[in-house]
């Protein structure tokens, strides 16, 4: 097993330090990082914590799993590494499709 957890299921008002307290009772903790809504600053209900060795991994992961935290049972395992080229590819929001009229009366056409 790795040494980077993935936390999910978190509360939206958890932060850095809890994670940190919380994972410490399995280990050393190297980081904690509570992922945030890029425009809205608002945790997205999941973190990762990177543990110091392998085992202490592995004991926080059994140990936190389904942890009751602020009413919600915490998904705690192995982080996957992202997927080559992220979440699908391309794609965008479509471009180019064309308007509409103005929703005004239309003149006849003779």
């Amino acid at each position: 097993m790795g040494r980077r957890l993935y936390v999910g299921n978190l509360p939206y008002t958890t932060g850095e330090a809890e994670l940190q307290e919380l994972f410490s009772k399995a280990g050393n903790v190297e980081s904690v990082r509570v992922m945030r809504d890029a425009a809205t600053g608002r945790a997205r209900g999941f973190a990762f914590v990177e543990m110091a060795t392998d085992e202490e991994a592995q004991k926080a992961a059994s140990e936190l799993n389904q942890y009751q935290m602020g009413g919600r049972s915490l998904t705690v395992n192995e982080a996957r590494p992202k997927p080559e080229g992220g979440f699908g590819g391309g794609g965008g929001f479509g471009g180019n499709r064309g308007g509409g009229g103005g929703g005004g009366r239309r003149e006849p056409r003779w």
